[in-house]
């Protein structure tokens, strides 16, 4: 309301002055008006109304001239130039107000582009090194990180946050590369020691020591991965689709299926590839149209680049080996939740998963589901997750 305000009365101030002159004709009157009420570029204002002014001052020099040479009175002649000088004033304001007013509404637009933050939490910002981390919060209790995989960010947890929230202090972060957080250059910076390090910095920012982890696609490998590094820094550990880095591999290595159906993986990681995303196309799962009228905005403020870094830098590459000896043992129990008929992560690579874990393992499998399963089966998911820790809590 404001920059409303400020925006008319520079208009305002713009149409007196004109008037005073009576150089405000129909047609002109018309655009002004019509100017309250579609915000221009702040940069075109200021350019158009620099040239009326300068248009306005030329002629009013021209008049001035002519009205002394008909009157040849001295004292005319200071008032038309008192008179002009007031009113060059009055439209430089003017030109301030409109301007400022615009620039207003341009930022209040970026301010204004989460408006479900009030209903779904805070909004925040913390450091993981040299890189800004976006992420929104709400309730109280135990730290409960969100994480969310490709192509997505922090508002693909907004049909767990509500209730969850009611238990834990949820915090669904935007990773590195995507909408709000910052987006540092190279493959390099998105190689998983970075992105674990991300959710220990979050951690940290909240003053914790640890925290239930729970990831989705990237986000689950990045959940994975900070659990066998930081191992007394995770309470539990819940996925969605997104199985052992070790059952992946052995898939990759082994299944015909698999190496098919990670065919879009490999051309993430060729050159170029990034230059044929958009962020429509990114968007083509939301099914909701509003939501996906969010996520089109959000994909357009992140890197496409960073996106594939992921696959760049993490995901395996040809040739495949079931190369299971790095990976250090999980310590935490994990709650798995797998639709069934994600087509790019089958479930073969469900099978053996407890033998990388050193605690409980409680795997769900969710038929006629697609990979982003707390979508599809949103309600069911809410409710096994928390279910799953309210349980595992009065266990301990």
């Amino acid at each position: 309301m404001l920059d409303s305000g400020i925006l008319r009365l520079g208009l305002w101030c713009f149409q007196s002055s004109l008037r005073a002159h009576g150089e405000l004709q129909s047609a002109t009157l018309l655009a002004v008006t019509t100017y309250q009420w579609v915000t221009l570029p702040a940069l075109t204002a200021t350019r158009a109304i620099t040239l009326y002014i300068l248009s306005q001052d030329s002629l009013m020099s021209n008049q001035t001239l002519q009205y002394v040479k008909r009157t040849s009175e001295r004292r005319c002649l200071l008032s038309s130039e008192s008179q002009r000088f007031h009113h060059l004033q009055l439209l430089l304001i003017s030109a301030f107000l409109i301007c400022t007013g615009t620039f207003s509404f341009a930022c209040s637009g970026l301010q204004a582009a989460e408006p479900e933050a009030t209903s779904l939490g805070e909004h925040g910002y913390a450091k993981s090194g040299d890189t800004r981390i976006h992420y929104v919060t709400a309730g109280k209790g135990p730290l409960l990180v969100m994480i969310h995989g490709f192509p997505d960010y922090w508002y693909t947890w907004r049909n767990q946050m509500p209730e969850l929230s009611k238990t834990f202090q949820v915090v669904a972060f935007d990773q590195r590369g995507y909408n709000l957080s910052d987006q540092p250059v190279g493959v390099e910076n998105y190689a998983m020691p970075k992105l674990v390090d991300d959710v220990k910095a979050l951690i940290e920012h909240f003053d914790h020591e640890e925290a239930i982890v729970m990831g989705h696609d990237w986000g689950g490998a990045v959940a994975w991965s900070f659990a066998m590094t930081y191992p007394k820094m995770v309470d539990r550990l819940v996925i969605l689709n997104l199985p052992h880095m070790n059952g992946l591999r052995r898939e990759l290595a082994n299944n015909p299926e698999q190496q098919k159906a990670s065919a879009y993986a490999r051309h993430f990681q060729t050159p170029g590839a990034a230059s044929q995303l958009t962020a429509n196309g990114l968007a083509f799962w939301v099914k909701d149209p509003e939501a996906q009228k969010k996520y089109v905005q959000a994909f357009e403020r992140s890197s496409f680049e960073g996106m594939l870094n992921y696959y760049k830098a993490n995901y395996p590459k040809p040739p495949y080996t079931n190369d299971a000896t790095a990976m250090p043992r999980v310590q935490c129990p994990v709650l798995m939740i797998h639709g069934l008929g994600d087509t790019a992560l089958l479930p073969g690579a469900l099978n053996d998963t407890w033998q990388w874990l050193d605690n409980d393992l409680t795997l769900v499998t969710i038929p006629k589901v697609d990979h982003f399963v707390q979508h599809g089966a949103a309600t069911k998911v809410t409710h096994r997750v928390n279910t799953w820790l309210n349980a595992s809590t009065t266990e301990k």
